[in-house]
């Protein structure tokens, strides 16, 4: 019951950042860039046997809504044991919502797993967000370029799970597309019922990537219930370009 209350209030959190708010303005930052907080994700990404694309999205995209809905992020910010989490993700949500993507190998990726955050499949890990000037140094040092992956070939989507739908013709590397799925996935659990998303963590936030071409994107895109990603374009992409779209319960 207790983690069943704390995921209510993490929810709630969640819902109150992501309505109507605009991702492309963030006036704090502007005052002071030392503000600027980001969401990291790092990618596993052995030379051996590198996941597929579509798992390194899909695992990507559930750690970012595992993270923002996990119990910790419902605690009471004053909680000495767990306050810490709380916290970080309220700082986060009232600036811009950043991610960086990065890519660990072998020991990198080890040495990451005891810094705060949650896992997916021995694929992504997403992390409380931070100022990007408190970036832990262990996360600091993976980098940030390399994080692609050739596109491959994406089972069908499962019945009853959402779908995030991702514009293929804009080309972005596996690091960007996983920060955009990061973005989506948090935007449909915080655009929910409490009643979905309590459902939806039951089954361990399961969830289709499927890169579309443009055309369909936009039929995607047009359905009352879609739920569209807009990037600022800092990186890759121009500005205000639709990048991805939830469907929170597809027809197929």
């Amino acid at each position: 019951m207790a983690n069943q209350e704390a995921l209510a209030r993490a929810h709630q959190r969640l819902a109150q950042a992501v309505d109507g708010r605009s991702w492309e303005r963030d006036p704090e930052d502007q005052a002071d860039p030392s503000t600027v907080q980001a969401m990291q994700i790092v990618l596993h990404l052995p030379k051996q046997d590198p996941p597929l694309r579509y798992m390194a999205l899909q695992a990507a995209a559930r750690a970012v809504v595992a993270v923002c809905l996990d119990p910790r992020a419902g605690a009471d910010f004053e909680d000495p044991e767990q306050g810490y989490f709380a916290r970080a993700l309220d700082t986060w949500y009232r600036h811009r919502i950043r991610k960086v993507t990065r890519r660990a190998r072998n020991a990198g990726w080890r040495n990451v797993q005891d810094l705060a955050g949650l896992s997916i499949d021995n694929t992504a890990r997403a992390f409380i967000p931070s100022a990007v000037s408190e970036v832990p140094a262990l996360i600091g040092k993976l980098q940030i370029a390399g994080t692609d992956l050739p596109y491959s070939e994406e089972p069908a989507p499962q019945p009853g799970q959402p779908v995030l739908y991702v514009d293929a013709s804009l080309g972005m590397s596996a690091g960007k597309t996983a920060a955009q799925v990061g973005h989506a996935s948090m935007l449909l659990a915080g655009h929910q019922s409490l009643e979905w998303a309590q459902d939806w963590a039951a089954q361990d936030f399961g969830l289709s990537v499927c890169e579309v071409s443009h055309e369909q994107f936009q039929a995607v895109c047009s359905r009352p219930d879609a739920i569209t990603v807009v990037d600022a374009g800092f990186t890759e992409i121009a500005p205000n370009t639709a990048t991805v779209c939830a469907l929170p319960n597809p027809d197929f």
